[in-house]
């Protein structure tokens, strides 16, 4: 068992030369056509999703993106989704029910945005909405991290399966 500790744990989720979702993404799945915007606000380039097949079987992606150097973040916000990225992703997952393919979700962020615009444009909204919807899938969903799991902003698109029958189970 490797005994790591904490400080040293940490130390290899901000490595900036660890792989990212860039990386894992083409080494995993084939055929990936991303999609973009939540149609209603704009596109957000923290969050990456389209569809792509695993071995011949397709599948939704829904991945945080994490940069390697000042530019790559600046672009992806640090990694930090607003709730366009939210809307995006939850859209994407109700497609992916639709038409019956699992999701899978590569998370790897310290959370989600926490400026007043993104306040503005229902930032705790989509996170709790996606928390419930997620939950409410008809369609398997495979949620890993990658790294880091911050905050509401990895549970919004963390929620597994066993959490739903739960919830359904009370009902």
């Amino acid at each position: 068992m490797n005994k790591l500790t904490a400080t040293e744990r940490l130390e290899i989720i901000r490595n900036k030369n660890r792989p990212t979702v860039n990386d894992y993404i083409p080494l995993i799945f084939n055929h990936f056509m991303e999609m973009h915007g939540d149609r209603g606000f704009g596109d957000d380039a923290a969050i990456m999703g389209g569809i792509a097949t695993l071995n011949s079987e397709p599948v939704t992606v829904i991945a945080q993106v994490k940069g390697r150097n000042i530019e790559e973040n600046k672009k992806s916000n640090f990694s930090m989704p607003h709730p366009e990225g939210y809307r995006k992703a939850l859209r994407l997952a109700k497609q992916a029910e639709k038409f019956h393919r699992p999701v899978i979700c590569l998370i790897d962020t310290p959370g989600a945005f926490c400026g007043v615009e993104a306040e503005k444009r229902g930032q705790g909204e989509a996170i709790a909405r996606n928390l419930e919807e997620f939950m409410l899938l008809r369609t398997p969903v495979i949620s890993v991290v990658l790294g880091e799991g911050g905050s509401g902003g990895a549970l919004a698109l963390g929620v597994c399966d066993e959490l739903a029958m739960m919830e359904n189970a009370l009902y």
